[in-house]
């Protein structure tokens, strides 16, 4: 298929981003605010009115699906969605973001349903830090369902950490061990400011000293033969064979000529960028029976994309929306 989703960055664009609420049981310090008003469920996409929008857009060459939230899981029913979605012609893979608090219950259902990606965040594996990083006990609900979404079949299972500088230091190492025990991918996920919370750039734990970390305290790492090119983490392996580590330095090293991503907030609209100020509003043609308008509003937000971020210059504007609003 000839790409149509093609900016004038000459990026492909065939990755989209898929958040069903803005709803969360966890208050990340580095995600929401504490106290925060969630969209009334009247404003959300309904399940019929996503898969309409995938419908659309996978003539245009989307073919990879993850969702988000918020919370997924607070979505009832969500494997019903997930059918939904793999059926659709075109598509060839559909995975999830996800803070397992809800995972043991629903991993069954979603794998059944045709969900076979994971990606599960958990910054510590010690129950005081993630009380404070989290503002919520559950550490041993998100273990559970680790378990449960392997003892089910989920082969591809990776563990998302934000490296917050005074919190990762201590979690890194036990978090590669625990990965490398299970079978899991480790990703670390640079201290980005899209948070509630001021963003304090000293917090950064960057990409350079991550590896030096897991190199002197795990096992030393080397770059991925078979890295993906197009995807946002640099995969890493351990010299020992025994299974990898993805880094995504937005901070220290920006992917964004490389991006292919797009973005379908909850309540229905379309983000060319994590960062974007600006967004397409597509609940108006879903709702008002005009899909095949989709398509060409999905091309001009494509259109408008920007060459990057520029998280580290002056020009940086941190959007409105925080992440849990955006969609993780």
């Amino acid at each position: 298929m000839t790409p149509v989703l093609v900016d004038t960055f000459g990026r492909v664009h065939n990755n989209l981003r898929i958040s069903v609420t803005d709803r969360c049981n966890l208050r990340c310090v580095y995600c929401m605010p504490e106290d925060v008003t969630f969209l009334d469920k009247s404003a959300l996409l309904t399940f019929e009115e996503i898969a309409a929008f995938v419908r659309a857009v996978a003539p245009l060459g989307i073919d990879k699906l993850r969702l988000t939230g918020g919370e997924p899981l607070l979505r009832r029913e969500l494997h019903h969605l997930v059918r939904q979605l793999v059926a659709i012609p075109g598509i060839r893979d559909v995975g999830m973001t996800t803070n397992g608090l809800l995972l043991a219950a629903q991993a069954k259902p979603l794998f059944d349903a045709g969900l076979r990606r994971l990606n599960v965040s958990l910054d510590t594996l010690d129950p005081e830090r993630f009380r404070t990083l989290s503002r919520r006990d559950g550490l041993p609900l998100v273990l559970e369902g680790l378990a449960e979404a392997k003892r089910v079949g989920f082969e591809s299972i990776k563990l998302n950490a934000v490296a917050i500088r005074g919190f990762i230091e201590h979690d890194a190492a036990p978090l590669a061990r625990y990965c490398r025990e299970h079978g899991f991918e480790l990703r670390f996920i640079e201290y980005m400011p899209i948070g509630a919370d001021t963003w304090e750039r000293e917090k950064v734990f960057f990409a350079h000293e991550l590896l030096e970390l897991l190199d002197a305290e795990v096992c030393p790492l080397v770059p991925a033969a078979d890295a993906d090119p197009t995807a946002p983490a640099a995969a890493f392996e351990y010299t020992d064979g025994v299974g990898r580590v993805g880094i995504i330095a937005s901070v220290s090293r920006p992917f964004c000529r490389k991006c292919n991503r797009l973005r379908l907030t909850a309540d229905g609209k379309v983000r060319n960028c994590l960062f974007a100020l600006d967004e397409v509003d597509v609940k108006g043609l879903l709702r008002g029976g005009t899909v095949d308008g989709v398509a060409a509003a999905v091309r001009a937000c494509v259109a408008t994309k920007w060459e990057g971020h520029e998280i580290n210059t002056a020009k940086f504007v941190k959007p409105l929306r925080t992440m849990h609003t955006i969609g993780g």
